[in-house]
Parts: structure tokens; sequence; C-alpha cells
């Protein structure tokens, strides 16, 4: 019985992933620019339908200024490491797109962080326990940063802080604009030599 509910737990982290691998293997090398669009549309609209039923938006009013405290934190923290690499590397640069991009990125990382955290986060403890279902999560999100190296690691170390702070603070906005900050750093202090073009899937491999 117990293995039942922990199947039926994870139904929507599930979804979620093949939705993204099929885009990123299959999809992306032949489709137009649109369905990464739609491919997103899917899985933020997979992620209200579980809000739907769980009740949880992961917009917490009382959390907002903990959760961004601590997101605060990590991102500074986060950035630094950033700069220092790309300053050590002789990488960074200056992004005349900074601004568009940031237009672009927040809305980007909102989709991502909802489902990260109202459904991927959410089902991995309910199928494990509250500790291992912050690692699973964060393992289930750099597994669909493959075969980049550098965003595997990167997102893992990085989904692993917001669920640590999601958990503790269910607001998704302070990870959100986190999530946006730190790929801002990573585009100006980086060159695609290291990122990998930011590419995934059977993109990455081209």
């Amino acid at each position: 019985m117990a293995g039942i509910v922990a199947e039926f737990a994870v139904v929507f982290t599930a979804a979620i992933v093949a939705v993204v691998l099929g885009y990123t293997w299959v999809l992306a090398p032949a489709s137009p620019r649109w369905t990464a669009s739609l491919t997103a549309a899917i899985v933020v609209a997979l992620a209200v339908g579980r809000a739907t039923r769980s009740g949880e938006w992961g917009l917490t009013r009382a959390q907002f200024l903990p959760a961004l405290r601590d997101a605060a934190l990590f991102t500074a923290a986060g950035a630094i490491v950033v700069a220092l690499a790309g300053w050590r590397l002789g990488t960074s640069h200056a992004r005349p797109t900074l601004w568009s991009d940031a237009a672009l990125l927040v809305p980007w990382a909102l989709g991502q962080q909802f489902a990260l955290h109202t459904v991927v986060l959410r089902e991995s403890q309910a199928a494990t326990s509250r500790t291992a279902g912050i690692f699973m999560a964060a393992a289930l999100f750099a597994a669909l940063h493959l075969p980049n190296p550098f965003l595997t690691a990167t997102t893992f170390v990085a989904a692993l802080a917001w669920c640590w702070i999601y958990d503790r603070h269910p607001n998704v906005l302070p990870v959100t604009l986190s999530h946006a900050v730190l790929t801002l750093v990573v585009l100006s202090a980086l060159d695609d030599a290291v990122t990998g073009r930011l590419r995934v899937g059977i993109s990455a491999l081209g």
C-alpha cells in the first residue's frame, strides 16, 4: 500500500519530467522556437493543476520577507563565486542585452520555480521524507539539465538551496528572483565555452 501511495504521490512530477525530456531530447532540434514556450506553458499548467488540488500556490505572504532574506544571502554568495570564477578565467564581459534578458528571465524563472517547489519538491517529500525530498527534487531538477556538465552541477547546488529556503519559507517569489539574478550573473561572468551556451538535452551535444 505504501508503494502505491508513493507512486501516486509523484504523478505530476512524472508528467512534468516526461514533458521536459520529450522536448529537450526529441522535439527541440526539429521544432520551431515557439514550441519551447508551449512546453513551458504545459509544465506550468500541470503545476497549476496540482495547486488547485493541494491548495499550495507558493505565495504565503508572511513568508515573503524571511524567504527574501535567505534567498538574498544565497544569491549574494553565489554571485560572488561566479564573478570570481569569471575574473579568474578572464571570461567576464559586458552584456548589452542585460535588461532585455532580465525581462525574459523573471517569468521563465517563475515558471520553473513554481513547478519545482509546489510540485517536484512537495511530491518528492511525500514519496520520501522532508529532508530526502529536498535532495530528490534537486537531483531531478539537475537531471533535466543533462548532458550540460556546467548546468547539471550548478542547478543541483542551486536547487538544494532554493528547495531548502522554500521548504522553510514557502514563497516562490524570492527564489524566482534568485534564479533570475544568478542566471544574469552567469551570462555576464562566463562565456559559452564554460556554460555550454546554457543548452540542455540533445541540443547540448551539437
